[in-house]
């Protein structure tokens, strides 16, 4: 099953690329920077393999991406801003969430906002979520657009440039990577895990 969905997303991402080019990039890029499952592993590295058989051009191909990549990432943040915040106040409770949590989150990305934005696009399945909690905490909109630019200008890049070299064995780059995908989905459950189990002793005691 999971390989006949990898099989899915593979087919739609190399065959929207072949048919609008650019736009292409972009639409699966933007997708990738929400809670989608477009793996950039996919998309970067195909979009070089086309560079590399004169189909496209290097410069386009990550600029789109990377424009791709900021645009997603933006609807992500507003959907933190705007949605999160009133639902963290009014739902909150039932997700062992509160206002202290809210203000530790704005405090975070106040500090860190940069630096966490920047790196996060070069972590699998964290820069797909990371933009959501970016809005939630109201981090600075010119960084966050800023940060995530450069972060993503640099991901795909290199992405993009080992698609070129490994011509058409490019899907090699996300089979490489999916092991990581899973360590760090494991390593995000026990965080889940051990952020409930301390709001609920911390219930228990007050």
């Amino acid at each position: 099953m999971l390989v006949e969905i990898i099989d899915f997303i593979i087919l739609f991402v190399t065959t929207l690329i072949s048919k609008i080019g650019y736009f292409g990039i972009f639409i699966l890029m933007a997708l990738e920077s929400m809670v989608t499952p477009i793996p950039s592993e996919l998309v970067m590295p195909f979009a070089g393999f086309l560079v590399h058989t004169g189909e496209m051009n290097l410069i386009l191909v990550i600029l789109a991406g990377t424009l791709g990549c900021v645009f997603g990432s933006l609807i992500s943040y507003y959907m933190g801003y705007f949605g999160g915040i009133p639902l963290v106040v009014k739902f909150g409770k039932y997700l062992l969430l509160n206002k202290h949590d809210l203000e530790m989150t704005q405090s975070f990305f106040k500090k860190h906002g940069e630096k966490t934005i920047f790196i996060s696009r070069f972590i699998p399945v964290v820069r797909h979520l990371i933009s959501i909690p970016a809005g939630i905490g109201k981090m600075d909109l010119k960084k966050f657009v800023v940060f995530t630019f450069l972060g993503s200008l640099g991901w795909n890049t290199i992405l993009t440039v080992a698609g070129y070299y490994l011509k058409q064995n490019w899907e090699v780059i996300h089979e490489k990577i999916r092991s990581l995908e899973i360590a760090i989905v494991i390593i995000l459950l026990v965080l889940v895990i051990l952020f409930v189990y301390y709001h609920v002793r911390r219930a228990r005691k007050k």
